[in-house]
């Protein structure tokens, strides 16, 4: 059985039946290196792997961060799923995840969408960047309610939160420092694709109106103040 993932956190299965569960955090890389290769700079975990039966040397799995923001832990029994993720979502992209579930969840909520999108016992794997993207892509204010969203509003977003997060991982993912990157060590280049994330100010490439910028729980919301209108407020009688 290969790695598996649930929202940012991935683990190995182990023929225990326990897991090894690991999160990377900001830097982190699980690297497969020759034993005998150099240890890298902020090496933090190593795994001595057997030789294989074709005649290849041995080799480790070694975990490597520089911000230590990941980390590695093991899971009793976790082999099929960690109990210490359970309570996580499935992401867009699982063959699994069940449309008509994520449909009757958002519309079942009194909180703004974009709120919706970064709940992860609701949908898992979104982030800050792209809930922007879709967000834009869908023509939905991030303050939008869920309870007053039609199904086809909520199923338009969801394909756009794909087409958003398939693109965003052809590109390598969203790269704003070199720390950001495979394991190879390349950057990620969605972000010259963006749309409306960290565009403040700068047209809005469907309409032409300026970006606007909004404070967002200790981030930031990027959106069209044209494509993307914000809710009204009915005024107290």
């Amino acid at each position: 059985m290969g790695a598996r993932r649930r929202g940012k956190y991935l683990w190995l299965p182990l023929d225990s039946g326990d897991a090894i569960l690991g999160h990377l955090g900001m830097s982190g890389q699980l690297l497969v290196q020759p034993a005998d290769a150099p240890d890298e700079r902020h090496l933090r975990v190593r795994f001595r792997l057997g030789g294989d039966p074709m005649g290849e040397s041995v080799r480790d799995l070694r975990f490597v961060d520089q911000r230590m923001f990941g980390g590695l832990s093991l899971s009793l029994g976790g082999a099929d799923l960690p109990p210490e993720i359970a309570h996580i979502a499935r992401d867009p992209m699982d063959p699994l995840f069940d449309e008509m579930a994520f449909v009757a969840a958002v519309r079942r909520r009194g909180s703004a969408i974009k709120r919706i999108l970064l709940d992860q016992t609701v949908v898992s794997g979104v982030g800050n960047i792209y809930a922007d993207e879709a967000l834009w892509r869908s023509r939905l204010h991030g303050d939008r309610v869920g309870v007053k969203l039609r199904p086809t509003d909520v199923r338009r977003l969801l394909h756009d939160v794909r087409a958003v997060m398939s693109a965003a991982l052809a590109d390598g993912g969203t790269s704003f420092d070199t720390l950001y990157v495979n394991v190879n060590g390349e950057s990620g280049y969605f972000d010259r694709s963006l749309q409306v994330y960290g565009q403040e100010r700068k047209p809005c490439r469907r309409c032409g109106t300026p970006i606007r910028r909004v404070a967002f729980m200790n981030r930031s919301s990027y959106f069209c103040p044209v494509c993307q209108p914000r809710p009204r407020v009915r005024r107290a009688a």
